[in-house]
């Protein structure tokens, strides 16, 4: 009979406890996240600039290819691509298109901005026209830099009743839109930034990405500035405020501007964007996909527990659009591709091997 140390038995319960529990990746490090799949290339290859990728409740893909000023219906069985929507300006086509939503009920919102300025359309699943409306707008046309939409419309969401977009030209961050074209109310107070006085700066350090939480309430992710996110209750109240930090972040942080020339007309600067694009997960958990190839992801209490990097062909690669599919599928741009959600690798601390 082998006897133990009483000294060994803490070590030993807690060893098997380690090896018994599920895998749950450690504060601080990195998981990579490899594609599990995707549209075919051959399909992929056709498209000029895909923005967004998702999935209808029947499991047939969409996406718009802002290239292409066109929306692309894919079947279930992913053989072929069609053109739902068509190309012009004129009602139930689309040019010039910034954001797609889609909802509970597979209706499809569009912005456009045929003439310089935002319209919002929705359609069938099938492509089919529905209704559409100009976005009331008081600043000069439109004016989008890589992720950013300055002067308009960069995302949307829709519930299936009504939409919310991003409006700090409107003195909030997210306005609810009825399906007349009529705003309903606004949500979040724009945020301080000591520039108040320079209407341009105030509002271009206020632009962010507005989210329904299926779970109830609402995020706005800011994309430029110090990066930063927001949680509202179903009722617009401020939950709490969140500053996005972190190692892989730092180099990018410390490259910010402090400083702005003066511009007489109170234009919006050219702000570099911190952040590319963000979603919700059916659970209610937030992913924030950086401009660095890193996307932090935090539970409903604002608490960041993960950090991933997606990673496709051998290549890793900054999403440009999330989308959660059926399961534990995440669907992403550019590339149309396919991923899991589920914990992937750890790559080491900070992302360095061998740790």
């Amino acid at each position: 009979m082998i006897r133990l140390s009483s000294s060994l038995l803490p070590l030993l319960v807690a060893t098997a406890f380690l090896i018994a529990a599920p895998h749950v990746p450690a504060a601080g490090r990195v998981e990579v996240l490899d594609s599990t799949g995707g549209l075919p290339t051959r399909l992929v290859a056709d498209f000029k600039h895909e923005t967004a990728f998702v999935e209808t409740s029947k499991g047939e893909a969409l996406v718009l290819d802002a290239g292409a000023h066109g929306l692309f219906s894919i079947d279930a069985g992913r053989s072929r691509a069609k053109r739902i929507v068509p190309l012009g300006g004129e009602p139930g086509h689309i040019l010039k298109p910034s954001a797609l939503a889609i909802g509970p009920n597979d209706i499809v919102a569009i912005v456009d901005a045929p003439a310089g300025y935002d319209r919002l359309q929705y359609f069938g699943a099938d492509g089919s026209y529905v209704n559409g409306f100009y976005v009331p707008n008081p600043l000069a046309s439109r004016l989008t830099i890589g992720p950013v939409v300055v002067n308009g419309i960069g995302s949307l969401q829709f519930n299936g009743k009504t939409f919310f977009v991003s409006t700090p030209h409107n003195g909030a961050l997210i306005m609810e839109v009825g399906t007349d074209g009529l705003p309903i109310r606004s949500i979040g107070e724009l945020r301080p930034t000591g520039y108040e006085p320079d209407a341009g700066l105030q509002l271009g350090l206020n632009l962010g990405i507005p989210l329904i939480d299926p779970q109830g309430g609402f995020y706005f992710v800011f994309q430029t500035g110090r990066p930063m996110f927001r949680k509202y209750d179903a009722a617009g109240q401020l939950l709490f405020e969140r500053h996005i930090e972190g190692v892989e972040l730092d180099a990018a942080l410390k490259s910010l501007p402090t400083t702005w020339p003066s511009r007489p007309d109170h234009s919006v600067p050219y702000i570099p964007p911190v952040v590319r694009t963000a979603a919700v997960d059916p659970a209610g958990q937030l992913w924030v996909s950086l401009i660095v190839p890193y996307t932090y992801i935090y539970d409903r209490a604002g608490e960041k527990i993960r950090t991933v990097q997606f990673r496709s062909a051998g290549s890793l690669m900054s999403p440009g659009s999330l989308f959660f599919g059926r399961g534990d599928r995440v669907l992403v741009t550019p590339g149309c591709l396919d991923f899991s959600s589920r914990p992937g690798p750890v790559q080491g601390i900070h992302g360095l091997d061998g740790i």
